[in-house]
């Protein structure tokens, strides 16, 4: 194996989303360079955080229609049931939610919880507040996604934070998605929220880590098995 493959072979992959900025980053820091040359170690140091922040690494999802997978690699900000906010039409009972709280060191690619298909779609502008506050469930920008599923309608909300100011979701209304499938990310810093059934049992307490499209966030069935994985 060459030491090109080997090098290709142990850094992420990134994702297509990421390519421009890189590139714009890269072109500051030879300008930075130019202007003073210490800055040019720092613009260096930069752009390899802006690869780092487009990684999109494979990962391996448990596969089943009883558990709900995480959408984000983050740190589990909130468990408990609330009421939906209102263009998810999902009522005005309280339902469990469980809130991934993504920092700029995260891969923010966000993948589908559930296998199942897309009901609708839902886009509203808001505020930038700190995306770990609770009230940044009502009152940021966020787009929302609600899915049927075997279990019913789950929702999962891609929330901007106080440094995250693009929003983007490549999935359509009535698209099909596995379960682990990529369906957007948000720039640079930010939150999903999954909306489920309170028949769902939660697996993860607030504190936790999450993987993205691995870590088991809650399961509808205490005696489910994992009869298949799929790498994505």
């Amino acid at each position: 194996m060459s030491l090109t493959t080997s090098i290709k072979n142990a850094l992420p992959p990134i994702h297509p989303e990421g390519y421009k900025f890189i590139a714009i980053f890269g072109v500051i820091t030879l300008i930075m360079g130019w202007v003073w040359s210490p800055l040019f170690y720092l613009g260096v140091a930069l752009t390899i955080w802006c690869a780092l922040f487009f990684r999109d690494p494979k990962r391996i999802t448990p596969i089943s229609d009883d558990l709900v997978i995480s959408p984000a690699d983050g740190k589990i900000s909130h468990v408990g049931k609330v009421v939906p906010p209102p263009e998810l039409d999902l009522g005005d009972e309280p339902l469990l939610r469980i809130s991934v709280f993504m920092n700029v060191f995260n891969c923010h690619v966000n993948r589908a919880p559930m296998k199942g298909k897309i009901d609708r779609i839902v886009y509203k502008k808001g505020n930038f507040l700190n995306a770990e506050l609770d009230k940044a469930s009502d009152e940021n920008e966020r787009n929302s996604l609600v899915i049927n599923t075997e279990q019913g309608e789950i929702a999962v909300v891609q929330i901007a934070g106080l440094v995250a100011r693009r929003i983007v979701c490549w999935a359509e209304t009535k698209d099909d998605v596995d379960q682990g499938e990529r369906f957007g990310l948000i720039r640079f810093g930010s939150r999903l929220d999954v909306y489920l059934p309170n028949k769902a049992q939660p697996g993860v307490a607030v504190g936790q880590n999450a993987i993205a499209g691995e870590t088991i966030l809650a399961r509808f069935d205490d005696d489910v098995t994992i009869p298949l994985i799929r790498a994505s």
